[in-house]
Formats: structure tokens, sequence, C-alpha cells
């Protein structure tokens, strides 16, 4: 049991039931427990003893399980839009409370410093989940997030291969998702690319992400030999050195390169426009 530490005195009965709790990430159902075979004895008994903690009327927990899922289970929602895609690793630039969802019947309560969505999902909720599925997700990203920070989200998940457009389409999806699965694509390595690239989109410009030039990716480059980097976190020691390499080599063969960090992007875009729109009037990014 990966977080379970089993006691030889525990009961048998005890250890199974604690196994079947674990096994749906340390969150479950009384009314699942006891189709499954789990008596209510025995749950009380560990309810008693301290193995679990009772979350709502019908819910119990493993005193070591997720705080998110516990308090899903005792809203009696499903987490879901920007909090589930940041739980998912999908590309999240900030989250300023938790988001949920509810279906519009639902007789939850409001969680307190929570985003509730009671929209209709796009792709029915199995009855007991407390994770929203990726297309629900996306779908409630769309309705409540700008268009460029959904467009990032749906782009991280296009790209991980969580899903993809062809299955998207599929869905009645509102129009804001819509119009995100129209622009979207799959082939941006980070949130920044999608960001550059949406703003720049004005400028009528070829704009190619993760295009290879002389052994190396590049994250855009934008008309024929202005090429962009965006450097994050992981810009440092041994990558530096190989970056600047393929700098040199880059300058050498007639590229112009500008590099922005995250928080320039994120936090300083009008000079980094600025930076882009000189490079681009003194005819940097054309072949010659």
């Amino acid at each position: 049991m990966s977080s379970l530490t089993v006691v030889s005195a525990i009961p048998p009965a005890i250890v199974a039931l604690l196994a079947a709790v674990d096994a749906v990430a340390g969150v479950a159902r009384v009314h699942a427990l006891v189709a499954g075979g789990h008596s209510r004895y025995w749950i009380a008994r560990s309810l008693e003893a301290g193995y679990l903690v009772r979350v709502r009327r019908d819910w119990v927990a493993l005193p070591t399980a997720d705080p998110e899922l516990r308090a899903a289970a005792r809203w009696g929602v499903v987490l879901s839009c920007i909090t589930q895609a940041r739980r998912l690793g999908l590309w999240v630039f900030e989250e300023d409370r938790c988001h949920v969802a509810a279906a519009p019947t639902s007789s939850s309560r409001k969680p307190d410093l929570a985003t509730v969505h009671w929209a209709k999902p796009a792709v029915p909720r199995p009855p007991g989940s407390l994770i929203d599925s990726l297309e629900n997700v996306l779908a409630l990203v769309a309705v409540c997030q700008s268009f460029e920070r959904a467009l990032v989200v749906w782009e991280s998940a296009l790209q991980k291969g969580l899903t993809d457009a062809a299955a998207l389409r599929q869905l009645a999806l509102p129009a804001s998702a819509r119009a995100i699965l129209d622009a979207a694509t799959p082939y941006s390595d980070s949130g920044l690319e999608t960001l550059f690239r949406t703003r720049l989109s004005w400028l009528r410009l070829p704009l190619r992400a993760q295009i290879w030039l002389y052994g190396h990716r590049v994250d855009l480059l934008i008309g024929d030999r202005l090429v962009i980097q965006l450097d994050g976190g992981h810009h440092v020691g041994s990558q530096r050195s190989s970056d600047n390499a393929h700098d040199a080599a880059l300058l050498a063969r007639g590229y112009y390169v500008l590099h922005f960090t995250y928080g320039q992007v994120v936090n300083d875009w009008p000079a980094v426009q600025d930076a882009v729109m000189r490079a681009i009037a003194a005819g940097l990014h054309l072949a010659r």
C-alpha cells in the first residue's frame, strides 16, 4: 500500500479497508466502500482508532490524504477549471483561489474562498467524482480565464498529448471554448511561447515555434532571421553554456537572437514588444 504503514495488530478487515481507501487517492465514499464488501462496523472501528477521518456524512479519508481532495468531498464538488489544470501539470500562470465545479441542480454547499462553476459539464461526471475530466476542465477554463491565459492552458494540454483537437471538436463546447480550439496548436513548448505568438499575431509575419537551427531548437523564429529565446529557470549551468554556444553559432550565420525571461514577458510586455519592434524595424528578421 503506497501510503499506509501496516501494523500487525491491525485486524485484517481494517487493513483491507484502508487499502481500498488508499486505492482511490485516500478519499472514499462510505456507500462505495460498503458496496465493495467492507462493513460499516469496520469503517466505524477505523474512525474510532484514527485510521480514517470523517470528511462528510458519506465520506471518509486517510489522515494523510490530499487536502484538496478532502475539501472537495467535504463541499460536495469536483476540483476543476484552473485548479485541476494546475494539478494535471498544465501551464498555469496564476491561480487566484481554488476553482471547483458542481452541477446546476446540485445541492452542494458553496465553499468559502473558492470559485464555484455551476455550468453543465461537457462530459457527464460519474457519481462520487472529486476531480473533473480534462474536457470539462478545458471548457471551464475557456469561460473563466482571459483568452490568452485560457489558450496557454489548452495548448499545454495539446502539447502534452493529453487530448487532441479532433476529440475536442466532437463535444458540445461553449462558444468561447470553440474560439480557443480554433486558435490552439500543439507546438508551443511553454506558456511563454503561446503568449508571445498570440500577442504578436498582428504583425502578419511568419512566426514559427520550436524550429531546429543548427542542431538545436529555438523557441520562436520571426521572419527569416530573428530568433526569440524564452529563458525559464532551467537555463542555468551547463544549459546556459550550451545556449551561449548556440547563440554564437547562430550569430555567425547571420541570425539575430533576443532573449527574454518569464518576468519580462509576463510583467513587462511593453518593453519586450518594443525590443522586438525595433529589431524588425532594423530589418533583423530578413534574410541578407
